[in-house]
């Protein structure tokens, strides 16, 4: 089998606030929002994150969604051109409802990763993750 494209299908308490979190951050929208689906583009090779209203994934999948407060299993990551837009998408992170759970503002000694990336974490109002980062060397 020759597999075409992947994407990803994440559960959400509130379709509206979902689709109003990720247009404030810009993102493009991936067809028409319903009752329990709202989807988005992400990146130049346009990603797809499909956010479906919890009860909606849990018949699909045919069981329980998981309990984000306890933990992730999933993390996805946005390469940004440099330091400054990283700094300025968090804040728009923050301001649009997100929460920054690693700012590299933060610690003026160590603003990079030990692996030279400068980096910024957030989760959406929903607690699904995603790692900014900016390769450093």
């Amino acid at each position: 089998m020759k597999l075409k494209q992947i994407w990803a299908n994440l559960a959400v308490e509130d379709i509206e606030k979902t689709k109003a979190f990720y247009l404030k951050l810009g993102f493009k929208l991936n067809g028409t929002p319903s009752m329990e689906l709202v989807s988005f583009l992400f990146g130049e090779e346009e990603f797809v994150i499909h956010f479906f209203e919890k009860d909606a994934l849990k018949r699909s999948i045919e069981g329980d969604t998981a309990n984000l407060k306890r933990g992730n299993e999933i993390m996805f990551t946005l390469a940004a051109d440099s330091k400054e837009e990283i700094d300025l998408f968090a804040e728009k992170v923050r301001k649009s409802g997100g929460t920054i759970r690693y700012n590299p503002k933060k610690d003026k000694k160590k603003f990079y990763d030990e692996n030279g990336y400068y980096v910024c974490v957030f989760e959406d109002p929903d607690g699904h993750l995603f790692n900014l980062f900016y390769n450093m060397n």
